[in-house]
């Protein structure tokens, strides 16, 4: 089971990269979009492609940074920051990326109809927008950034979504995690892990400093749980922080 990249055509004009990774599946099966950080569709995102594809389910990865400076890039290239911002607007603006992305997805016959969108770093608010509006059947978001602008889009969505931090992580301080900590006692929907003394970027062996295995685990498990859940339409399964 290799994975390939191909061609998806944007609903604005245009096209733009992403790697996709299919089972063998013997009925059609769930899916999950990635939405990597600044540094794109490197070699960890395509690993958890793979490693997505491993467990029977589909895993997409679009390039989100095909209208300014497309392709992978390593965590130390200075064109990484820059071509994120500014970052609300380019959130917005990939939004259509994240939707043209699930309808490539729907004219596979391996497809089930249901996907996941699970966000990394830059990506993670794909994670909420996705179910809000996207279409997505739910939401994964590891390491988020900028989720202090997202908080309301919660409203409303009732689709699964899991939201999970290191305590310490410098684009997750202290405002943030408080500001989310309570949403799981008012939204059964939603879940929200904060695991001690973790940094950012712990999703990520390619960034050794801040990598972490058992939170790596234990966000893949949840992960598979909820994909786990759109097989046949049922709610995905809790764990309690």
């Amino acid at each position: 089971m290799t994975g390939k990249t191909v061609k998806i055509r944007a609903s604005g004009g245009g096209e733009f990269d992403c790697y996709l990774a299919v089972p063998s599946a013997q009925e059609p099966v769930p899916a999950v979009v990635l939405a990597s950080a600044v540094h794109g569709v490197d070699a960890d995102i395509v690993a958890l492609a793979e490693e997505f594809a491993g467990h029977g389910y589909i895993a997409a990865a679009p390039d989100l940074f095909w209208r300014s400076v497309p392709g992978p890039l390593s965590h130390d290239d200075p064109r990484c920051q820059p071509r994120s911002q500014p970052r609300l607007e380019k959130i917005a603006a990939g939004e259509a990326d994240m939707a043209d992305a699930l309808k490539h997805l729907k004219s596979l016959p391996q497809f089930n109809g249901r996907a996941a969108a699970m966000g990394f770093c830059y990506g993670g608010p794909y994670a909420i927008l996705g179910p809000k509006r996207l279409g997505y059947a739910a939401g994964i978001s590891c390491h988020g950034t900028q989720f202090l602008d997202y908080l309301k889009d919660l409203d409303g969505v009732t689709e699964p979504v899991c939201i999970m931090w290191g305590d310490d992580d410098s684009r997750a301080p202290p405002e943030v995690l408080d500001a989310y900590r309570p949403v799981p006692a008012r939204m059964k929907n939603v879940e929200v892990h904060i695991f001690p003394r973790v940094q950012h970027g712990y999703m990520m062996p390619g960034n050794p400093k801040a990598f972490d295995k058992a939170a790596r685990e234990f966000s893949m498990a949840r992960a598979l749980a909820i994909l786990g859940g759109l097989r046949g339409g049922g709610a995905a399964l809790r764990k309690a922080s």
